[in-house]
């Protein structure tokens, strides 16, 4: 992960909010604090993520903590395992410490679910996608967790690929008598070079899809059989197929398994569950 202006400001504010006015706490109790040593230690097990934030955090803090990594990023950890050591100023540590298990937490959290959702599929040549639906203010973070986790990322924001949804097309039918998928994709081809998506939910709307030729076709909560459909219609066309929606562990290889590119999933960053991690003075 990069340590750019943008994940710094995300850090940054994560601070401002838990610290306010300042640690009152460990102001009162600790006016000359000593040097310590602390161990961040994985309650749970599953995939590491977001060491290098723990970092900025402290850093941010005081330069002078020094951290040591006992575990890699990515890398999995059994419940129990020494994941790093820290040592300095005993005040910034505890009033770092809620911030960075925080991070820590969640991040790894997302990669073990990605992780779980690519094992799903092994063996098979599709791409395991997230989606926008991520925290407000960390998806830069929690995209980075997606990747830690062997999947891949499918839009940052709304600036990077087109995506023609469901409801574009409505508000262009409500303001034209006709319009076709054909029309729309020349239009935009002539205006950008990006990539060009389409969202369908049924067959007929994958055929008039596929006439368009755009870049991708998203299959948009279709069940298998649709899925399959849509495939053998693709044939040998150069158009990727993308299967969205109501996507699970326990479907996702069915899925792989009939022919399609790639496979986006929301609940990769909006319904996961964060690992348990602690920080101990020792």
């Amino acid at each position: 992960m990069k340590a750019d202006d943008g994940v710094r400001k995300i850090v940054a504010a994560a601070l401002r909010e838990d610290i306010g006015t300042g640690d009152i706490t460990t102001r009162l109790l600790l006016p000359k604090p000593p040097v310590v040593a602390a161990a961040i230690i994985a309650g749970d097990n599953g995939i590491l993520c977001g060491l290098p934030v723990v970092e900025m955090v402290f850093s941010l803090l005081d330069k002078n903590i020094r951290i040591t990594r006992k575990v890699k990023e990515g890398a999995a950890v059994r419940k129990g395992a020494l994941v790093c050591m820290m040592k300095g100023a005993s005040s910034e540590i505890l009033t770092g410490e809620r911030v960075a298990l925080n991070f820590l937490g969640r991040l790894s959290g997302i990669a073990t679910l990605t992780r779980r959702y690519v094992e799903a599929v092994r063996g098979h040549p599709v791409k395991i996608l997230d989606t926008r639906k991520t925290t407000p203010g960390l998806r830069a973070l929690e995209k980075y967790a997606v990747r830690v986790g062997g999947g891949r990322n499918h839009r940052m924001g709304l600036w990077d690929r087109v995506l023609v949804k469901e409801n574009h097309l409505a508000v262009l039918g409500s303001q034209l008598s006709v319009v076709s998928l054909g029309e729309i994709i020349s239009c935009i081809r002539k205006k950008t070079k990006r990539k060009v998506e389409i969202e369908t939910q049924n067959i007929r709307q994958f055929r008039e899809a596929l006439e368009a030729k755009p870049d991708i076709i998203m299959l948009d909560n279709m069940g298998i059989a649709d899925i399959k459909k849509a495939v053998q219609l693709r044939g040998r066309l150069r158009v990727l197929l993308e299967v969205s929606g109501g996507v699970t562990v326990r479907s996702i290889r069915a899925i792989a398994q009939t022919g399609v590119d790639m496979i986006s999933a929301g609940t990769l960053t909006h319904s996961v569950t964060a690992l348990d991690f602690s920080l101990d003075i020792i």
